[in-house]
C-alpha cells in the first residue's frame, strides 16, 4: 500500500513539475514581455458588395459592422494602438486583377483618435471583391515593428475571391515569420466553405474563429479581442533549430518558436550547471489537414549521443496540437569550478499529409525551456514520494500503530461488557 502511495505521489508531483515548467522565472532572458512597446490591433473589414445583404437584425451587414466599430472605438483601452484596414472598398468593376488589389489602410495603426476613426468608418459603402489574402499581407505590414503583442481581427461575410493566393497559406506564411502575430476571424452569417476558410486562417496563427449573426455579438467579440491584445503576454522568441546537435543554437530559459518540416528532426542546446534541473516541453501544431496517427518525440541527449531522458506523445487525429515534456536534474559536484553540461534537445515528429496538401512552410513548433535549481535531498519527490522525507513516514506509522492499539482495546472492552450483560 505504501509503495503504491509513493508511486502515485511521485507521479502527481512529476506532472505538476512539468506543468510548472511552462511558467518562467522572473529573470527569464528570452520570451518575456518588456512592457516598452504598446499592443497593436489592426481591424480588417470586408467591404465587398455582399455586405449590402439585409440579414442581421433587419439591417445590412455593413450597418451592423459600422455600429459595432463605433462601439468598439469608444471602448478601446488607451494603451492599445489601433488601426483599420479595408478590403473590397474602392473598386466596383469586373476586372479580377484590379479587384484583387483592392485593400487600403482606412486608419493607420497608432494612438487612437476616436472622432477621426469614426468619421473614416462612416464613409464606407459595400463595393467590390473579397481579396482576403492580399489584405492579410498588408495588415501584417501595418503591424510591423516593436515587441508588443500584435493582433489582426478579420471580419468577413464571404470566402476569398482572389485564389490562387490562398488566405490560409498566407496565414501560415505570416506565422512562419515568427513575429508573434495572431489572426482572429469573425464570420458574418457564415456558410460551410467560409467557415472552413476563416477557421483555417485563425488556426494557422493560434487565433480564434467566431460565427456572428447579431450586431451585439459582433460588438462583444471584437471588444474582447481588442481587450485581449492589452493583456500582458509572453511573446515567443523566433529561433531556428539545426539538423545536428553540434550546429544547434544554445537556448536560455524562455519560450521559443520554430518551424519543423514533416518527419524532420530539430536540435537545440541548453547548458545545465551542476545542481540545476532542466525542464523542457514542446508543442507541435497541425495547422493543415494531416493524416491520422502521428507522434512527437522530445529527447535530451549528451553531446556524444547518449540518451539521458525522453518524452513522447501520440495522436489519432482528434486533436490538432500534440505536446510532451521532460525533466533532467543534474547532480551536485564536489568541485567548485565544475563546468556546465551541454544538453542537446532533439524534437522529432511523425506527421504526414495526403497528396495535394502543401508541406511548406513546416509545422509550427513551440519549445519551452526552464533551467531551475534542482530539488534537495529532503524534498526529492522521486526518491521519497512524500515530499518531507522519512520522518513523515515514521510519524504516519506511529500514528497508525497507536490508533490500532486503541481500537483493539476499545473492541475488547465492548465485548466484555456485552458478555457481562
Amino acid at each position: 500500500m505504501i509503495t503504491r502511495t509513493r508511486l502515485a505521489a511521485g507521479a502527481c508531483a512529476l506532472l505538476a513539475a512539468l506543468a510548472a515548467g511552462m511558467a518562467f522565472p522572473a529573470g527569464a532572458s528570452a520570451g518575456e514581455p518588456t512592457g516598452e512597446d504598446a499592443p497593436k490591433v489592426d481591424l480588417v473589414l470586408d467591404v465587398s458588395g455582399s455586405m449590402r445583404t439585409r440579414d442581421i437584425d433587419g439591417g445590412t451587414r455593413m450597418a451592423a459592422a459600422k455600429q459595432a466599430f463605433n462601439e468598439v472605438l469608444d471602448a478601446t483601452p488607451e494603451e492599445v494602438q489601433l488601426g483599420i484596414r479595408t478590403l473590397g472598398a474602392d473598386y466596383p468593376g469586373d476586372d479580377r486583377k484590379t479587384g484583387c488589389k483592392d485593400t487600403a489602410q482606412l486608419y493607420p495603426v497608432g494612438p487612437l483618435d476616436r472622432t477621426e476613426a469614426k468619421t473614416a468608418v462612416a464613409t464606407l459603402a459595400p463595393t467590390g471583391w473579397t481579396p482576403i489574402g492580399p489584405a492579410l499581407l498588408k495588415a501584417a505590414d501595418d503591424l510591423d515593428g516593436g515587441d508588443g503583442s500584435k493582433r489582426i481581427v478579420l471580419i468577413s461575410d464571404g470566402e476569398d475571391t482572389c485564389a490562387p493566393l490562398d488566405p490560409c497559406e498566407v496565414a501560415r506564411e505570416i506565422a512562419a515569420k515568427g513575429i508573434g502575430l495572431t489572426i482572429d476571424t469573425l464570420g458574418l452569417v457564415p456558410n460551410t466553405k467560409m467557415r472552413q476558410q476563416l477557421s483555417c486562417i485563425a488556426e494557422a496563427t493560434g487565433g480564434t474563429y467566431t460565427s456572428v449573426e447579431h450586431t451585439d455579438e459582433l460588438t462583444d467579440k471584437v471588444n474582447q479581442l481588442v481587450d485581449r491584445a492589452a493583456d500582458p503576454v509572453v511573446t515567443p522568441v523566433a529561433t531556428e533549430g539545426a539538423d545536428a546537435c553540434a550546429k544547434a543554437p544554445t537556448l536560455k530559459s524562455g519560450l521559443y518558436t520554430d518551424r519543423e518540416e514533416f518527419g524532420q528532426q530539430r536540435w537545440y542546446r541548453v547548458d545545465v550547471e551542476p545542481g540545476q534541473e532542466l525542464r523542457a516541453s514542446v508543442s507541435v501544431g497541425a495547422d493543415r489537414a494531416v493524416n491520422p496517427s502521428y507522434g512527437v518525440l522530445l529527447r535530451a541527449v549528451t553531446v556524444h549521443g547518449r540518451e539521458i531522458v525522453r518524452g513522447e506523445a501520440a495522436g489519432d487525429g482528434r486533436t490538432d496540437v500534440l505536446s510532451t515534456g521532460l525533466r533532467y536534474p543534474k547532480a551536485e559536484s564536489d568541485e567548485d569550478d565544475a563546468a556546465a553540461e551541454a544538453v542537446c534537445l532533439q524534437v522529432t515528429n511523425s506527421f504526414s499529409v495526403a497528396a495535394g496538401v502543401k508541406t511548406t512552410p513546416g509545422l509550427p513548433l513551440e519549445l519551452t525551456v526552464d533551467v531551475v535549481d534542482g530539488p534537495g535531498d529532503s524534498d526529492d519527490v522521486a526518491a521519497f514520494g512524500l515530499g518531507r522525507g522519512w520522518w513523515l513516514l515514521g510519524l504516519l506509522v506511529l500514528v497508525g500503530f497507536v490508533a490500532g492499539l486503541l481500537w483493539g482495546w476499545l473492541s475488547r472492552w465492548r465485548f466484555a461488557i456485552w458478555r457481562t450483560n
